[in-house]
């Protein structure tokens, strides 16, 4: 099986080793030479464009930080669908509007291809592991051709539905991320100013109502020790936020808790933890309370 791979991100460079590590032969394609050329190191093939990545594969994936890139890269002069034979799958593991996953869907149906969303959840620790969850929009003969790349790179992978369903489902739950980690932050800060100690509040709020997975995903792992190397950086957290609130006002669906947590990862922004782990926005909150939540 030839496979190619476009997007040596933070997410998409571990994912590509994974498979090279399985043995799968690779193609790949990156605008930064120094990710491309640490592939190529592991055995993986160069290629100029995203059309050389497609040409001759019989799956290629995608991992890019936005939809205009993926537009690009898919539809492009020298993109994936000039080249792309019949019979041939696109697994894009992006993180994009499932508007655009259909409009995509659907251009790779005209050209006797095919191409179904599948972002994941797991950071890059996850990547690293192959322990991601993946969330697959597409029919189950497109999600059953995909599987011996995706089983490399997850070890839960979901059939949500039809085109689209699988970046729907990655926005619900990564506004719900947003929102518990701005809360959780909010919370800490607030029982540091009352004098708890941070180890108390995460023995006891783990075991009661108030927990969720970015408490104890990132309090004693990243806050209480001051270390906010990502993890999940607050770009790709904000960027997550704006699809989900860009969305929501396409349907008339109003998003306060989303749209003000947005709010709290663009003051983060503002002060240079863009490339932070989410779990930074408590910096904000600590600067304005005059206190510190650190063991």
């Amino acid at each position: 099986m030839k496979v190619g791979f476009i997007g040596l991100g933070a997410m998409g460079r571990p994912m590509a080793k994974r498979l090279r590590a399985a043995g799968l032969e690779l193609a790949v394609f990156d605008l930064v030479t120094a990710a491309v050329e640490e592939m190529a190191a592991l055995g993986a093939v160069p290629k100029a464009t995203p059309a050389q990545v497609a040409e001759g594969a019989d799956i290629v994936c995608t991992s890019l930080p936005n939809s205009a890139i993926l537009k690009n890269v898919i539809l492009g002069e020298d993109g994936v669908l000039k080249t792309l034979k019949p019979g041939a799958l696109v697994v894009d593991l992006s993180s994009v509007e499932p508007q655009v996953s259909r409009q995509l869907a659907g251009a790779a149906k005209e050209k006797g291809a095919a191409m179904i969303d599948a972002p994941v959840s797991g950071g890059v620790s996850g990547a690293e592991k192959g322990a991601l969850t993946i969330m697959v929009g597409g029919t189950a003969a497109e999600l059953a051709q995909a599987e011996p790349v995706l089983q490399h790179l997850g070890k839960k992978i979901y059939h949500v539905g039809d085109s689209g369903s699988g970046q729907a489902i990655k926005l619900v739950n990564n506004l719900l991320l947003g929102a518990n980690m701005a809360a959780a932050a909010e919370a800490l800060t607030l029982g540091s100013k009352l004098g708890l100690k941070p180890e108390t509040m995460l023995d006891i709020i783990s075991q009661s109502s108030g927990s969720s997975y970015a408490l104890t995903a990132k309090a004693a792992n990243f806050i209480f020790k001051g270390e906010f190397a990502p993890g999940f950086a607050v770009d790709l957290q904000y960027k997550d936020l704006g699809l989900a609130i860009s969305t929501a006002q396409s349907m008339s669906v109003p998003l306060p808790m989303g749209t003000l947590a947005q709010q709290i990862y663009e003051i983060a922004r503002a002060k240079g933890q863009g490339r932070e782990d989410i779990s930074s926005v408590i910096k904000f909150y600590e600067e304005l309370a005059k206190t510190e939540v650190r063991s």
